[in-house]
């Protein structure tokens, strides 16, 4: 089943997982602790903006993941102080759903002192505290729901959302914050590796 780009999110970690038919060349970059999606170097050039944008950010006391541009203003809202609820939902109704072919949705979700995982769709804006892993997508499971998930650490966080078994994996990205201590880890897939 292709379920598009998704994320799971638990109390303590969060992951992020990007599945394209349309753009597979692409991998994540770990930016000093910022992970961003990039094309890939042999990658065709595109103008679509919304193939490439951070995917997990620290912001306040706490980190965002999330499928795109909107992962900036909710980490940007956290380091003014915002409640992490309020941070998410703000941007993700600012910004709505993306404006392409199919109204793709925009997806986060803030792992910290309290956890939550958010979706904005054309038809509706959830956010949803979490208290168990809980995976959004942007087709097909587009609602927060649980599901089985475990992660001791940032690396098993990216490895197990990309070898979960929805349809044109490319790579993945996990985060744990545990202690106040934020560590991150990256899956690419074999098209994405650095040389």
């Amino acid at each position: 089943m292709y379920v598009g780009r998704f994320i799971v999110v638990g109390p303590d970690f969060g992951a992020y997982r990007v599945s394209s038919r349309s753009f597979p060349n692409r991998r994540i970059v770990d930016r000093d602790g910022t992970l961003t999606v990039a094309p890939t170097p042999d990658a065709p050039e595109s103008d679509n903006p919304y193939i490439s944008y951070n995917c997990v950010r620290e912001g306040g006391d706490a980190v965002v993941v999330g499928n795109g541009s909107h992962v900036d203003p909710i980490a940007e809202k956290l380091d003014l102080g915002y409640p992490a609820r309020d941070a998410l939902a703000s941007a993700l109704l600012a910004l709505d759903y993306e404006k392409d072919d199919y109204d793709t949705p925009r997806i986060a979700g803030v792992v910290g002192e309290e956890s939550y995982v958010g979706i904005v769709r054309r038809d509706a804006l959830l956010v949803e505290a979490v208290s168990e892993p809980t995976l959004v997508a942007t087709y097909e499971e587009d609602a927060p729901a649980p599901v089985e998930f475990e992660a001791s650490d940032a690396e098993s966080a990216a490895s197990g959302v990309y070898e979960m078994e929805y349809d044109h994996a490319v790579c993945a990205a996990g985060v744990t914050h545990r202690d106040g201590e934020v560590r991150v880890a990256v899956e690419n897939g074999p098209d994405g590796d650095e040389e």
